[in-house]
C-alpha cells in the first residue's frame, strides 16, 4: 500500500522532496572563466605594487639593506633603484586596482608595466636575485592573464 501526500503525488526518495525544488534542480549558469584572468592579474599587480613601493623605500632609507655589489654592466646606485621601484610599484598597485574594477584600458597599461618591471627585476639581480626572479615570476604570470583575456560577450566594463 502506497501513501501519497496531501498534494495527490506519490512519494519520492528519501531525501529528495528537501534537496531538489519541483521541476528539478536549477540549471548552473554558464561560467566563461574569462573574468578570473583579470581577477588574478589584478591581485598580482596590486600585490607586487605594494612590495615594490616597500623594495623601493628599502633601497632609499639605508643603503645597508641591500648588500653592495662589485663591478656590474647595469650599475647603477641604490638610491636610483630605490626610485626606480618606487615608482613602478605605485604605478603597478595603481593600475591593479583598476584592474579589479575591470577598466579595459587598465589591460595594455598592465601588460607594458609588467613587462617594465621584469626588466627591472633582471637588471636587480645582483642585489636580490631570489627575490627578482620571484618578482620576474609574478610579472610574467600578469602578462600572460591580461594577455589571454577575452571580454565577456554583451558586457561592458569600466573605461569604455
Amino acid at each position: 500500500m502506497t501513501s501519497h501526500s496531501p498534494t495527490g503525488e506519490p512519494p519520492g526518495e528519501i531525501g529528495t522532496a528537501w534537496s531538489a525544488p519541483p521541476g528539478g534542480p536549477p540549471r548552473p549558469t554558464p561560467h566563461t572563466g574569462r573574468a578570473d584572468g583579470v581577477v588574478f592579474a589584478g591581485v598580482l599587480m596590486l600585490c607586487s605594487g605594494v612590495l615594490a613601493v616597500l623594495q623601493g623605500i628599502a633601497a632609499l632609507a639605508e643603503d645597508d639593506v641591500y648588500a653592495r655589489v662589485g663591478s656590474y654592466v647595469y650599475e647603477l646606485d641604490l638610491t636610483g633603484w630605490g626610485w626606480i621601484h618606487l615608482v613602478l610599484g605605485v604605478l603597478a598597485a595603481a593600475t591593479g586596482a583598476a584592474l579589479l574594477r575591470r577598466v579595459t584600458r587598465a589591460r595594455f597599461t598592465g601588460v607594458f608595466l609588467a613587462a617594465l618591471s621584469l626588466v627591472a627585476q633582471f637588471l636587480f639581480l645582483p642585489y636580490e636575485p631570489l627575490w627578482s626572479i620571484a618578482v620576474m615570476g609574478i610579472d610574467v604570470f600578469v602578462i600572460w592573464s591580461l594577455v589571454t583575456w577575452q571580454e565577456e560577450p554583451g558586457r561592458r566594463t569600466a573605461g569604455e
